[in-house]
């Protein structure tokens, strides 16, 4: 008779599977995860930089797979998930980490590009939800993870459709929850964590059509992020606002909406206007680009080269 598998209470030999893993929070949460023990699957749509990621892990004792994978594609979702499981058997946590954006006002950004946030970031996100509870619900458990915003609890201006998206992820999770606590699934748990903005190569890869560089201030360093992600794997509450910022902005729209919704679109007026001149652009949106390979982007230190010759 064979054995039934068991939840995991630590990440040692526990198999997650980080969609985005190519650059930025994907990737630093899967070598920390590597670290940590766990059999980690690799996702994203840069094949040469997740082959890389791997076998950087394996060389380095742990246990890893790459699975070329554009979440916006249900069929790519499915072999990820069947990879998955049958290179390391159960399957202990999905973290759905995909995001990408377009900054700009919303009539200025072409509706394909509006589409294509849509598709990735929330129609992405519930395929990779969908083939995760479908086998957590198969062994009893598991935990997905799904990576929000403070956007999913504040829109911001000049990120329209990205921050509807985010308020998605927010709501399906809140969602999810409910309807596994009603068809008694107390073994598996949902949790979306909403950072501030993060220095990551996100703000290389997002379409821009403001007119200059993006910038937001006060920007969180990735570290302190995957370091809440990582434990929202095994300690998963339902929402976690990531750092004092996220927290204070999260308390702030709940008690003063308006306030502030309109004082946070003004940041990002300030912040728009101190940039310099870009060109419009599609970003990474549509296909891959090879730039932003890194966990971090390099923003803030653009931003402090671009404040210095200001002054």
């Amino acid at each position: 008779m064979a054995s039934t598998p068991t939840p995991r209470t630590e990440l040692t030999g526990a198999t997650v599977v980080v969609t985005g893993a190519s650059s930025g929070l994907g990737r630093g949460v899967s070598l920390a995860l590597a670290a940590s023990g766990a059999n980690v699957v690799l996702a994203a749509r840069r094949s040469g930089l997740i082959e890389d990621l791997a076998a950087q892990i394996i060389e380095a004792g742990g246990n890893s797979l790459a699975v070329t994978t554009d979440v916006s594609r249900g069929e790519e979702v499915a072999r990820l998930g069947a990879a998955a499981a049958e290179r390391f058997g159960q399957l202990d946590v999905w973290i759905n980490n995909v995001g990408v954006g377009a900054l700009g006002f919303f009539w200025d950004i072409p509706a394909e590009d509006h589409a294509r946030i849509v598709d990735v970031n929330l129609k992405g996100l519930i395929l990779g939800a969908h083939e995760a509870l479908g086998r957590f619900r198969a062994q009893g458990f598991g935990t997905l993870v799904n990576i929000g915003s403070i956007d999913s609890e504040v829109p911001l201006a000049y990120q329209a459709s990205y921050a509807a998206t985010k308020a998605g992820i927010l709501s399906i999770g809140r969602s999810l929850n409910e309807e596994l606590r009603l068809a008694g699934f107390e073994g598996i748990h949902v949790c979306t964590v909403m950072p501030w903005a993060v220095d990551t190569p996100w703000w290389i890869h997002a379409a821009n059509y403001t007119g200059h560089t993006p910038r937001m201030a006060a920007m969180d360093d990735p570290a302190l992020v995957i370091d809440a992600i990582v434990r929202a794997c095994v300690e998963p509450e339902e929402e976690i606002p990531v750092g004092a910022k996220a927290r204070v902005s999260n308390a702030s729209h709940q008690w003063f909406p308006e306030l502030t919704e309109r004082l946070s679109a003004r940041l990002a007026e300030r912040e728009i206007a101190k940039a310099a001149p870009l060109p419009h652009t599609s970003g990474a949106i549509h296909a891959p680009m090879s730039e932003g390979a890194g966990i971090n982007g390099g923003i803030r230190d653009r931003m402090a080269r671009e404040d210095a010759q200001r002054h």
